[in-house]
């Protein structure tokens, strides 16, 4: 079992806007903590972690669930999002880093992905195999098309195999020919696997049961980010991706408080009043990276002023005292105070991004202190990797699993990946 430790907050009383207590807390920060060394040497480490242990030498592909303990649970269902998630990591760290080993990984994932996730009589991708690799639950979920574009995107970048980009570009025109609103704009869920709108159209349980989603439409924008990056020439990924900043600009994120609505029905009426300081942040530097990929100046100046003011959002209001981002709020305060992973992979990001757009000096702090709390709390250090989240006072929730349809090497090998590029030593 992992190990517990307790972090002693200076301020544990203290539940929204915890921006005083961190500038105080970071004046003796070491401004020089954060080098392209730091962040490389994790990397490695969290690449090697998964290519140790994920890779299903019996059955094909990878395993589909390790739970926190540390056991691997080898009937598990195969998921889409893990499978293309090590797909996107291992090209773009094979292009960042050339490797044999991250090569061959990407190669796995390719090959799986296309031989049994992809639906050769529908088009589009399953959303879940049985452990054996066959086909389980058939639906269409867009967020899952958008990682199918994001991974090929970027092992096409990789390795210039045209039959990627083809099936990339395959899969942008099934999301405009079924799940774009013409109409109203923007994106639907989910379909069922001959492409009907399904009733059902959550990404998860937790989610509420809404036509159109924040979550989804920021990743099929970073899908369509790295398609057009892939393939400049295509204007219909222009035209799309130009139309999906505009909808940020006008619908997801509040003009006012720079913080994004979560979930909206099909006509674009407002169904809940969460915030999610993970995906606020991480937004902040995607929204950036597409409008400088699509090229438009205007869209790049309006995105960098509000990229900096939803860094700013979060570094009042979810940046906790021990340099952690904590999960969500509502309109009377915070309602989940757990740090998980991801949301510290992103923070370390989109504060850098904000840093270098603005030259502000506590975004290079607040940086230097989600990483650092990352290295304090968040690595675990009996079964490697990252936890999956923790509580408020640092303890690891250790339930929760290592890998999962939801828990891959995306975010925090990425994260390292953009810091690395973002940072000149």
């Amino acid at each position: 079992m992992p190990c517990s430790r307790t972090l002693k907050l200076s301020h544990p009383e203290k539940l929204f806007n915890n921006h005083q207590n961190y500038s105080t807390m970071n004046q003796t920060a070491n401004p020089h903590t954060l080098t392209r060394a730091n962040f490389q040497r994790e990397l490695v480490n969290i690449l090697d972690w998964w290519m140790a242990h994920v890779p299903d030498h019996e059955q094909g592909g990878f395993i589909g669930r390790m739970d926190g303990q540390g056991q691997i649970h080898p009937h598990a269902e195969k998921g889409i999002i893990l499978n293309t998630r090590i797909l996107w990591t291992f090209s773009a760290a094979a292009r960042l880093m050339p490797h044999p080993e991250y090569r061959r990984m990407a190669d796995r994932a390719y090959d799986y992905l296309l031989r049994n996730f992809w639906d050769k009589e529908e088009g589009g991708f399953f959303w879940t195999l049985d452990y054996s690799g066959l086909p389980h639950e058939t639906k269409k979920q867009v967020y899952a098309q958008a990682f199918g574009i994001y991974s090929l995107s970027e092992y096409f970048l990789l390795t210039g195999e045209t039959s990627a980009l083809n099936k990339a570009s395959e899969t942008f025109a099934l999301l405009e020919r079924f799940s774009r609103d013409r109409e109203k704009a923007g994106y639907l869920e989910a379909y069922s696997r001959d492409w009907f709108l399904l009733t059902d159209l959550r990404l998860s349980e937790k989610d509420a049961n809404e036509a159109k989603t924040m979550n989804t439409h920021l990743h099929v924008l970073e899908a369509y980010t790295n398609l057009l990056r892939a393939n400049p020439a295509d204007k219909l990924v222009h035209q799309a991706l130009k139309d999906l900043i505009a909808l940020f600009l006008e619908k997801f994120i509040d003009p006012e408080t720079a913080r994004m609505h979560l979930f909206f029905d099909v006509d674009w009426q407002l169904k809940s009043h969460e915030i999610s300081f993970g995906h606020d942040i991480e937004c902040s530097w995607l929204l950036t990276e597409a409008a400088e990929v699509l090229g438009d100046e205007d869209l790049i100046a309006q995105a960098n002023r509000l990229s900096v003011r939803m860094a700013d959002a979060v570094l009042k209001n979810g940046l906790d005292s021990d340099g952690g981002i904590l999960n969500e709020a509502g309109p009377g305060g915070l309602t989940d105070t757990d740090k998980h992973w991801w949301p510290q992979a992103e923070g370390v990001v989109g504060f850098l991004n904000a840093w270098r757009l603005s030259g502000d000096p506590l975004f290079y702090d607040a940086a230097v202190a989600v990483w650092q709390f990352i290295e304090r709390i968040m690595k675990d250090p009996v079964l490697g990797e990252w936890y999956w989240r923790v509580n408020r006072q640092g303890h690891p929730i250790t339930k929760e699993d290592k890998v999962s349809q939801w828990k891959c090497p995306y975010h925090n090998g990425r994260a390292c990946m953009e810091a690395m590029r973002r940072l000149t030593r």
